[in-house]
């Protein structure tokens, strides 16, 4: 079986529009000379099967072009968050050990600082130069292809490492529980080194169809490039949609091609479906992670408008059973972990057996999420195993309490997380981004939600800022969040210098 993406796509549909990027589309053909190019370069250069290449960048044609050569050269896709601190990228640098690393010019001083070869995106062309074609590695289902970080909050990433068979079970799989077809057209808007990059673009590639990819996301220039590119499906985060739905220019978009819109990363509040359907765009709501690469589950649209929490049922060839934790499937309705088995689930974290023994347990991928199926067979998520917690005696799921809360008219964005209480163990603490113009408090908050939710799910503490803390994925900082509440009480508590305690 051969995983050449990029010589199938140029034998099929050489000519065809592949890639919208600077301005200009590229072709099929041309992706798949670019990517020959660089597998030849790899090889001249002395690089071996399963070399890991890092790319440190925003979104970037080398990052398609990387992505493409895996097949022809046998090299691992190995992309790095430019959002990252210089410690935090020189202990994954220390962790991956790249063979080479390609930057972005404005990331030139942190790529000098790392232990890798490297090479900027400015003189790129000119490296490539015109190789010898690299002979054909011969790569097979489970050779490595990718190794992407996990979007952990805390501590090192681990690397989750994709085979070749999950993309093409993945590609395939969403193709046809999605319904995709060659004439859609996707904004690759969410950044090229998460796990994001395998929700559209790759199943869109593999498919024939075309992908538009903006250096960076802006809300402005992504509506007038959906405007003038005609796109057909939306993919972001909500914090990506809701900057759409607050730009001056969404209410004079046109948005009339578009098919359907899809939130991954975290729940879509229904205030914000309802912004876009009132411009005719219909919302599913999306859920994968990176270690199930990325897309597990589809809805029908019909269905995502009665059900908006609901992510629907398994895609073609996945099995996903919610269970206790001693591992027996839950009964109906009854919260437990989410657990996948599939092509599409990952063979491990890269040198982390320990880890990877505690995620894969009898061929079933423990997802760390809390979910539960309802009478119809159709899957809502619940939160984070890690983040779900305890108030005297009471399970808490953080993820619930937004949701409540994001119904708010006055609410623009919220989370909600625990801090250490003496008297409940734990209790919530609501991080709350006003609506321009609202003047909402903190009793305001909590009686809003005391009529929606049991007592002991109102957070005791709720802070007010001007935006929250996101991750490169969009996904919002809770540890961020606990940390200045902390430090914020201990602050309060301390003793006057000078003074003694109280």
């Amino acid at each position: 079986m051969s995983f050449d993406v990029a010589s199938f796509r140029a034998a099929v549909t050489p000519d065809r529009p592949a890639v919208h990027w600077d301005g200009a589309w590229v072709t099929y053909g041309a992706m798949d000379r670019r990517a020959a190019r660089l597998a030849g370069r790899l090889h001249a250069a002395g690089g071996e099967r399963f070399d890991r290449i890092a790319i440190l960048a925003h979104n970037h044609l080398a990052h398609l072009d990387l992505w493409l050569a895996t097949a022809k050269a046998g090299v691992v896709y190995a992309p790095l968050n430019p959002r990252l601190s210089a410690p935090e990228l020189q202990a994954i640098v220390a962790m991956l050990r790249p063979r080479l690393l390609l930057h972005a010019a404005a990331h030139a001083a942190a790529a000098a600082a790392l232990a890798a070869p490297a090479v900027a995106l400015e003189d790129y062309d000119a490296w490539l130069g015109d190789p010898p074609p690299a002979p054909d590695p011969y790569v097979a289902a489970e050779d490595p292809q990718m190794v992407l970080l996990t979007g952990g909050t805390t501590g090192l990433p681990k690397g989750a490492v994709l085979p070749y068979r999950q993309q093409a079970a993945n590609a395939a799989a969403t193709v046809l529980s999605w319904g995709l077809r060659d004439d859609d057209l996707a904004i690759q808007a969410t950044p090229c080194f998460h796990a994001a990059l395998n929700a559209l673009t790759t199943p869109l590639y593999a498919l024939g169809a075309r992908v538009a990819l903006p250096p960076r996301f802006e809300p402005g220039a992504y509506l007038r490039l959906a405007d003038e590119l005609g796109a057909t499906l939306l993919f972001m985060v909500p914090t990506m949609f809701q900057m759409l739905a607050d730009h001056p220019g969404f209410a004079a978009s046109d948005l009339g091609s578009v098919r359907w819109a899809i939130s991954g990363g975290a729940p879509c509040p229904l205030p914000l479906r309802d912004a876009f359907a009132a411009r005719g765009v219909r919302f599913k709501q999306g859920y994968g992670l990176t270690e199930a690469g990325v897309n597990c589950f589809a809805i029908d649209l019909d269905v995502a408008a009665r059900k908006p929490g609901s992510v629907g049922r398994p895609i073609l060839g996945t099995r996903a059973v919610v269970r206790r934790p001693a591992g027996a499937p839950c009964a109906g309705d009854e919260v437990g972990e989410l657990t996948l088995a599939g092509p599409h689930v990952f063979a491990g974290y890269f040198e982390r057996p320990d880890a990877t023994a505690e995620a894969l347990r009898d061929g079933w991928l423990w997802t760390g999420d809390l979910a539960r199926v309802d009478a119809d067979g159709d899957l809502w998520l619940v939160g984070r195993r890690k983040e779900m917690f305890i108030s005297g005696g009471e399970n808490v799921f953080p993820a619930e309490v937004a949701a409540a809360l994001d119904d708010h008219p006055d609410v623009a964005a919220c989370a909600v997380t625990a801090v250490a209480d003496p008297r409940w163990g734990e209790v919530g603490l609501a991080a709350v981004v006003r609506r321009p113009g609202a003047n909402l408090d903190a009793d305001a908050v909590r009686a809003f939600l005391k009529v929606r939710l049991a007592g002991y799910k109102v957070p005791k503490h709720v802070r007010f800022y001007a935006a929250l803390p996101t991750s490169g994925a969009g996904k919002v900082l809770t540890r961020a969040l606990r940390d200045a509440f902390e430090a914020e009480r201990d602050a309060a508590a301390a003793p006057a210098e000078g003074g003694a305690p109280s």
